[in-house]
């Protein structure tokens, strides 16, 4: 079965929490240009980017900037221009984008500079510092905001309604698991799938919850996103 995550992923951009500065503009998004998304881990940038390539006539390809390369790369070209003869639109997500090195980023140029693809890259970090002059040129820099309270109550709540039943914790609980989360929506929906997991039907105290997550919790990269988005 699924994660949680996974299984809550938004299809629309209006089911995108938190991030409304961005979404504000999201014919803009869904149109044109080319995008970095920079923002910390579980905040929506691959979602986004996801809903976006998943538009009608649109040829979506992701990889991972952790396991692919130029040759990845050259094959993306090679299949987006056999779509651009179907009068078909390409979109390329670059997944941890600053893991390219200088040769990787150049070899991205010349398809955005001739049209042949939208590329749309995700990172957890600076842009100014990781990403190459001529790459920034092409592209527009977008922050994504950790998930604040509201956004994580609100993906608590839907994942309520998914599973039809409230998350067995105390008021207290609750709110220490917002704080664990500080600002990871899909750090929160694993932990919350841990706990509706739990065999017996009790309301969890603080100290039950952080026992239990603590016990069951798997390990996390909390400093980038994992290739599994990608899936």
């Amino acid at each position: 079965m699924d994660p949680l995550a996974k299984l809550l992923r938004p299809k629309k951009l209006q089911e995108v929490f938190g991030q409304e500065h961005i979404l504000a503009h999201q014919q803009a998004l869904l149109q044109k240009g080319s995008f970095i998304f920079w923002g910390p881990p579980g905040c929506g940038k691959t979602t986004i980017a996801r809903i976006i390539g998943e538009q009608p006539g649109i040829r979506f390809f992701a990889i991972s900037a952790v396991y692919d390369g130029v040759a990845e790369l050259r094959k993306v070209f090679r299949q987006a221009e056999e779509v651009s003869l179907l009068t078909a639109k390409s979109i390329l997500f670059v997944d941890e984008i600053h893991r390219f090195n200088r040769g990787q980023q150049d070899a991205l140029l010349s398809a955005i500079e001739e049209g042949l693809l939208r590329l749309i890259g995700a990172t957890t970090e600076n842009p100014s510092f990781s990403l190459n002059a001529a790459l920034l040129s092409r592209t527009q820099v977008l922050t994504l905001k950790p998930l604040d309270e509201d956004a994580l109550e609100s993906l608590l709540k839907r994942a309520a309604d998914h599973i039809k039943r409230p998350l067995p914790l105390e008021a207290t609980a609750r709110e220490k698991l917002l704080q664990l989360a500080d600002g990871d929506g899909r750090y929160l929906l694993n932990l919350a799938e841990i706990i509706y997991d739990q065999l017996e039907a009790t309301t969890l105290s603080t100290e039950q919850m952080l026992e239990l997550v603590r016990h069951r919790a798997p390990q996390y990269d909390r400093a980038g996103d994992q290739h599994y988005n990608l899936i």
